[in-house]
């Protein structure tokens, strides 16, 4: 096992070192002059001159590189154009925001989702059963900024239920948990139904139900158990998602999470909290699916062996 996690992480690090290049290479081309947006509206060339040799920004991209990669591997993102705060203690900050809303967001989706699909299977072809296809549908095709909208609108705005944005007590993360699980609630709900109509039909099922066992024994302890191998990867994957990837959600509500925090280094053309961030996120994704390969190989009796033996 430690050998199988090992390969793993080896097998991550190019992942790591393309999204650090690529990205560096992105902003370095974007429009916009950092010093520009630091220095604000008066300034003289003087000065511009010498907060450009300060930042390293007036030597070659190459050496720019070379100096950001030797910052990375020392664990130095830089700090901050605009508070002059260490990327790292920012990050630290604004990460536990997100992680919890992530948390909640996935909890959503997976009860909600593997409900949904449960039930589907069970009353096959049924009012509920295409009442759930065609949410699971909409759920998937419908993009985060619209349901987020939506929400706000709804519960927010005319029904005076749940605050629009903002961060303080536990209804604050409602609307931004329910917009961000949204996509992946109807994708587990599809996941389910397709997996457990293959589950009903299997021999041991037939089994338990000539034993005369309960229907909710039946679900619960042989149905739930086959169907966690297939979400394993579908949760991981979304988890580390929306770790990664919670810009638009975190924007609309005013979480204070990585999301934003990266929205508004772009706006301000903060390059370290760019950079720091998309690294950040980059290692986030890594772990998550370096844990996922392994839980599946784990929950997985077919590739168990496989990775206790590597």
């Amino acid at each position: 096992m430690i050998n199988y996690i090992l390969k793993r992480v080896f097998h991550g690090i190019p992942v790591v070192l393309g999204v650090i290049t690529i990205s560096f290479i992105l902003i370095y081309i974007a429009p916009g002059d950092p010093v520009l947006a630091i220095v604000g509206e008066y300034y003289n060339e003087e000065t511009l001159n010498s907060l450009r040799q300060e930042l390293h920004l007036d030597k070659p991209l190459l050496n720019q590189y070379v100096l950001f990669l030797g910052r990375i591997f020392q664990g130095d993102f830089g700090n901050s154009y605009i508070t002059g705060r260490p990327i790292v203690d920012d990050l630290l900050i604004k990460a536990p925001y997100t992680f919890l809303l992530a948390v909640v967001a996935i909890m959503i989706a997976v009860m909600g989702g593997v409900f949904l699909g449960i039930m589907s299977a069970i009353k096959r072809n049924s009012i509920w059963d295409k009442t759930a296809v065609l949410l699971s549908i909409a759920g998937i095709s419908a993009p985060v900024f619209w349901i987020a909208l939506l929400l706000i609108l709804f519960f927010s705005i005319e029904l005076h239920i749940l605050p629009p944005s903002g961060y303080g007590h536990w209804n604050f993360i409602i609307l931004p948990a329910i917009a961000l699980g949204t996509r992946s609630l109807a994708l587990f709900t599809r996941i389910t139904r397709t997996n457990f109509l293959e589950i009903i039909g299997e021999d041991y099922m037939t089994t338990a139900k000539a034993k005369g066992l309960n229907n909710y024994v039946i679900v619960l302890k042989h149905g739930l158990k086959n169907l966690m191998i297939p979400l394993i990867t579908v949760i991981g994957l979304d988890f580390s998602s929306y770790l990664t990837g919670a810009v638009l959600t975190e924007s609309i509500f005013g979480w204070p999470g990585l999301g934003r925090y990266m929205l508004d280094s772009i706006m301000q053309r903060d390059l370290p909290a760019i950079q720091g961030t998309i690294l950040f996120m980059a290692l986030i994704f890594v772990i998550i699916n370096i844990l996922v390969d392994v839980l599946y190989g784990v929950a997985n009796p077919q590739t168990r062996d496989t990775i206790l033996n590597e």
